[in-house]
């Protein structure tokens, strides 16, 4: 498990993603189960080169730190978590979460996983606003996000389409000073 404190949450740690990671993250985001969440806008590796093209460019961005999600209980890859488009002058960046194993939906991890993050966004990083986009359509996650203390601002109207039909987008948002009055 890793050692520090500040990536570990109740059940699951954040940790560097390694190269041997990247395999699994591209059979996880060309199925249909979990792609269904993955924001359109994202240019995600379509075969093993692109995966590898991926994994460098996002180790050289500066402005995104991207963490494996991993078990505390048996150190297995779950998912990726991800603080991007940071300003750093505004302090403030999106936040993504992707659990590849559909067999952890639903258990609790992606609200650890999102607890962690977040912690470290405004701990470490010194950021005061995480913003998010959650698709209508995706309740389990807007349910996650509230119990870490995201609140709804605002709706995107048919922003998304999916299976042929438009979809609604919330966005979402946690300033430091709703987190750290939680932590009381």
């Amino acid at each position: 498990m890793i050692g520090n404190k500040l990536l570990q949450g109740e059940s699951v740690y954040l940790d560097t993603l390694e190269k041997a990671d990247v395999p699994m993250l591209g059979a996880w985001w060309r199925s249909v189960e979990l792609s269904q969440y993955l924001s359109q806008d994202a240019l995600f590796p379509k075969n093993e080169e692109d995966e590898l093209e991926w994994y460098e460019s996002m180790r050289k961005d500066r402005d995104v730190f991207v963490f494996a999600i991993r078990r505390q209980d048996d150190d297995s890859l779950v998912g990726t978590t991800s603080l991007f488009q940071i300003n750093w002058r505004i302090r403030k960046c999106t936040f993504g979460i992707a659990l590849g194993d559909p067999t952890v939906w639903g258990k609790g991890l992606g609200t650890d996983a999102t607890r962690t993050a977040i912690g470290y966004a405004f701990r470490e990083l010194n950021l005061n606003r995480v913003q998010l986009y959650v698709y209508e359509f995706n309740e389990r996650a807007r349910r996650a996000y509230e119990k870490v203390g995201f609140v709804k601002e605002g709706t995107l109207r048919q922003s998304v389409y999916r299976e042929g039909r438009y979809y609604s987008e919330d966005i979402m948002s946690i300033l430091r000073s709703d987190w750290e009055a939680a932590q009381k």
